[in-house]
This record gives structure tokens, C-alpha cells and sequence, in this order.
């Protein structure tokens, strides 16, 4: 029998020395747990001390923006006086309503039942102090120390008086007012005006989607109200306003807004705040303002010259989608397509022809007909400007030298074709395109003169030229670059196209000229 083991400790040691062991590593766990959660603890008070820090920062920034900006705001007030209805309106329909020739009723529960005003055989005499002037109110920014204030053209458009009203409560009547439709910009001299608070103006090109802007005015009769937001969107284009392309906001701006500034977290004017997009009329998330730098542009030229000159190339132009970029083998959607160039123009000196596609002017991208007409309308004059085309899948760079708009210039034009004229020539019917033309000496002399081409007399209701828009009346002028005379060279032309391709029309409508893509969808 051999001998225990002495090396080796009982069993019951053993167990007691195990569980020592284990009760050792739950307390190192358990410290180790306690050090942690600490650890965690103080990393989260770390991260929230950080994040106040932050959103104080950010509130010291819209804080100070404000302060800078707000001194130079002003409220805009426009006085309308009433005029006297001339004689021809109140023999022409004028009967039964006010001075005015509005519904006397209007805004009473009368107003539907009367429509037309008082009935016949009755007079319409207003109460004592109603029909008086009409007044509205709006914001403004001061621009020049000596009493110089840019706002709005709609805020003080066909006003008799103007009242500007600062934010120390100091008042002062305007003495002159320029405006510019155009743009829906207008600046205000006010009189007796000297070392007044001054706006600093930013760099409206800078601005990117996403950056922080404040909105200040007097929405709502408020007076210096400060909202805060994003640029939510940049080149939108409004279509009472040709004369703009808008930054989007979503800072809220509602009715007596319109003038004030846009202010970036520098408290630079960025922008001045212009209109609402709205079902009810107040903000629902989308505000649009005139960038400072196209703002800056015409009020110096309202200040220095009483009104805007503008540059023009001389052509009439077209957007580009996908399917038309496709067909001229464009790579994107980016540039204007030249519907008509105008004889005698700048772009005529300058060799730019129909179906060019321009990409770019001084070097600048063009993106649309909006974005080539803000960049040529402020180059200057009598001086030449390099424009990008893109021509048959080549760039080529053309010399322009650009002149003021001509003031009796407007789009479109008035020769519109006459209908019911006698059918003297052949038809010609296309089944792939469905349209059917007739020759252009159907119609009477006058109608399209000065063009040649051919007559759209039917176009089938659910075939590829009704879709692009084309009808009955439309001039097509050319198939692709083959301009038309006759039916006949029409079918020719129309019948070397591939129609799986698409064929390029140019045609001419009331409206003027324009390129027309027909493909099926």
C-alpha cells in the first residue's frame, strides 16, 4: 500500500483554493465592469459638454448674424392712392361697381349673389373713409449709408408714397424710387438720409446646398422677425420672374417679408427674400431669394444709370432632355439648343448656327436657357467673349461681342398663322410620325412671312408629332439641316430619316422658332 501523496493538497483544499480563485476574477470582472462604467460615464458627459458646446456656438453664430444684419433692416411701407375710373371703364362694364371698378360687395356674404355689382337701376355710394388709398407693407435693406434701400419691385410697385421706417423707429419718405420688373429688384432714396446702418453684402456664388442662412424681416406687420434655416436648393426659376435664377430656403418667409435680406452666418447679405411657394398663402417649407450678386449687379445699374441694361447674343433657345441630348449625341443634358438665330444679331456676326448647342460663355458653364441668359446679360458690351458650341459632335470656340438688349426686342412675336385659308397644293402624310402636311401657299400671303417650309394641316391624336407637341398650323422649316420649300422636298427629307432614331424638326409657331424632336417613346 503506497504512501499519500505530501505534494498534493486534500480535496476539500483544493475546492476551498478554487473557489478563492473564482471569487478573485468576479471581483476583478466586477471592478473591472465599475471602472468601465465610469469610464463610460465620463466619456458621455464628455460628449454631451461637447455637443452644448457646439449648439451654443452655432447659437452665438445665428446671434451675432443677427445683430450684425438687423440694424440695416427696414420696413417698407407703400401708399396707393385711389384714381378715378376713366370714363370709357365705367361706360364699358363699369356700371354697378365702385370708384374703383371693384365689387362693392367684395368679401361680403352679397358678393355671390351680386357678382356684377349693384343691379341695375341702383348707385353705388361708399361710406364715409372707405375707398381711400390702399397701403401695403414689406421689408427692405439699407445699402448705402447716405439713404439708399434695395428691395423689392413688387413692394413698392405703381406706389404714390413710400414710407421706410428703420429699426430705431426713425422715419423718412422716399424721393426716388428705381425699379426693375425684370428682376423684381427696386432701390428706394430716401430723403434727408445721412450715416445711416449699412447691410454688408456676400458672395452669393459661394453659397453651397446645405448652408445655414437666416431670414429677416417684418412678416405678418412683425418687425424684425429673424428665422433661421438652410439654402435648400440652388437655380430655381420662378415663372412670373425671367430675369432670376432663386436660391431655395426653407428658413420661413411669409407675406411682408418680401425685400428683406437673406443673411448668411457672417451676417452677409446673401440674398433678398423674394416669394413663397404656398397652397395657403404662408410658409410651408419653401422660400425662394434673388442672389446678392445678381442683386448687387442691377442695383448698381438702377443707381448709376435709372435703369438696367442688359446684353443679349441675338438667339432664341431651347432645354435639352434626354432624348434630345441622345440624338445629338450629347454626353448630358447640360447647355441650350439654338432654336433661331437673329439676323443681324451678335450670334449671326458670330457664326453661331441652328441646332448648336451652347455649353458655355467665358468660360462659364451653362446649365440652361436661364443660366446662359444671367451669365451674357451682365458681359460687357463692345468687347469680345469666347462661347463654347457644340456643333455635329465637335466643340468649337466662337468670338462674340454682345450689345444691349434692344428695348423693343420681346420673345415670340405676333405672326400668328391664319386659318381657313384655300388648299392650293399636294398633301404629304407621314404614318410612322402621324402628321400630314400641305404646301405653305394654302395659307393667306401674310401668314409666316418671311419663311419658308411646309404646313402641318392633321396630326394623328395619339401619334409621335402630336406627342412632341406638335398641331395643326405649325411651319416645319427644315428636316434635320435640309430646309423645306415644297410637299415634295418635305417627303424626301422625311423619308432619308431613320424614324428609330428620331428626326429633328425645325419648325415656327406663334411663338417663334423651335426644334422639335419626334421619336417614338
Amino acid at each position: 500500500m503506497s504512501a499519500p501523496n505530501a505534494c498534493r493538497p486534500p480535496a476539500r483544499s483544493r475546492s476551498v483554493a478554487l473557489a478563492c480563485w473564482l471569487c478573485l476574477l468576479a471581483t476583478a470582472a466586477l471592478a473591472a465592469f465599475l471602472v468601465g462604467l465610469g469610464d463610460s460615464s465620463a466619456r458621455a458627459a464628455e460628449t454631451a459638454a461637447e455637443a452644448r458646446a457646439h449648439a451654443s456656438a452655432l447659437s452665438t453664430a445665428f446671434r451675432e448674424a443677427a445683430a450684425a444684419a438687423s440694424p440695416s433692416v427696414v420696413v417698407v411701407r407703400s401708399e396707393v392712392k385711389p384714381r378715378r375710373q376713366p370714363a370709357r371703364d365705367r361706360q364699358r362694364g363699369g356700371r354697378g361697381r365702385g370708384p374703383q371698378g371693384e365689387n362693392p360687395f367684395r368679401g361680403t356674404p352679397f358678393e355671390d349673389m351680386f357678382p356684377d355689382g349693384m343691379p341695375e337701376g341702383f348707385e353705388f355710394h361708399p361710406p364715409e373713409g372707405h375707398g381711400g388709398p390702399r397701403s401695403g407693407m414689406g421689408s427692405g435693406v439699407i445699402v448705402d449709408a447716405a439713404g439708399i434701400v434695395l428691395t423689392n419691385n413688387h413692394v413698392v410697385e405703381d406706389a404714390d408714397e413710400v414710407t421706410v421706417e428703420l429699426s430705431d423707429g426713425r422715419e423718412f419718405k422716399a424721393t426716388e424710387i428705381k425699379t426693375d420688373p425684370e428682376s423684381d429688384l427696386a432701390v428706394i432714396k430716401l430723403a434727408g438720409a445721412k450715416d445711416l446702418p449699412v447691410a454688408k453684402l456676400g458672395d452669393s456664388d459661394r453659397l453651397a446646398t446645405g448652408d445655414w442662412v437666416i431670414a429677416i424681416g417684418t412678416p405678418f406687420e412683425l418687425e424684425t422677425t429673424v428665422s433661421a434655416g438652410i439654402i435648400s436648393g440652388k437655380g430655381r426659376e420662378l415663372g412670373g420672374i425671367r430675369r432670376a435664377q432663386f436660391l431655395q430656403t426653407d428658413a420661413a418667409i411669409n407675406p411682408g417679408n418680401s425685400g428683406g435680406p437673406l443673411v448668411n452666418l457672417a451676417g452677409e447679405v446673401v440674398g433678398i427674400n423674394t416669394a413663397i411657394a404656398s397652397s395657403s398663402g404662408g410658409y410651408q417649407g419653401v422660400g425662394f431669394a434673388i442672389p446678392s450678386n445678381l442683386a448687387t449687379w442691377v442695383m448698381r445699374q438702377l443707381i448709376d444709370k435709372g435703369e438696367v441694361q442688359r446684353a443679349f447674343i441675338g438667339v432664341q433657345m431651347g432645354p435639352i432632355d434626354g432624348r434630345m441630348a441622345a440624338k445629338l449625341g450629347l454626353s448630358g443634358r447640360k447647355g441650350v439648343l439654338v432654336n433661331d438665330v437673329v439676323p443681324d444679331s451678335p450670334a449671326a456676326a458670330a457664326g453661331v448656327q441652328e441646332l448648336d448647342v451652347i455649353t458655355a460663355f467665358d468660360g462659364k458653364a451653362v446649365d440652361g436657357t436661364r443660366s446662359l441668359q444671367e451669365i451674357v446679360e451682365r458681359a460687357g458690351f463692345d468687347q469680345p467673349h469666347k462661347l463654347t458650341v457644340l456643333r455635329d459632335g465637335r466643340e468649337l470656340t466662337l468670338s462674340i461681342t454682345v450689345k444691349p438688349l434692344p428695348k423693343e426686342l420681346v420673345d415670340g412675336g405676333d405672326d400668328r398663322p391664319q386659318r381657313g385659308g384655300i388648299d392650293k397644293g399636294e398633301r404629304y402624310y407621314s404614318e410612322d410620325f402621324g402628321l400630314e402636311v400641305r404646301d405653305k401657299a394654302s395659307l393667306p400671303e401674310d401668314a409666316y412671312e418671311g419663311f419658308e417650309g411646309v404646313i402641318v394641316d392633321r396630326v394623328d391624336p395619339d401619334g409621335v408629332a402630336a406627342a412632341a407637341g406638335i398641331g395643326p398650323g405649325v411651319l416645319i422649316r427644315a428636316v434635320g439641316k435640309v430646309e423645306i420649300h415644297t410637299v415634295a422636298e418635305f417627303a424626301e427629307a422625311l423619308d432619308a430619316e431613320n424614324p428609330a432614331d428620331g428626326v429633328l424638326l425645325k419648325v415656327r409657331t406663334p411663338r417663334g422658332n423651335a426644334i422639335v424632336l419626334l421619336q417614338n417613346r
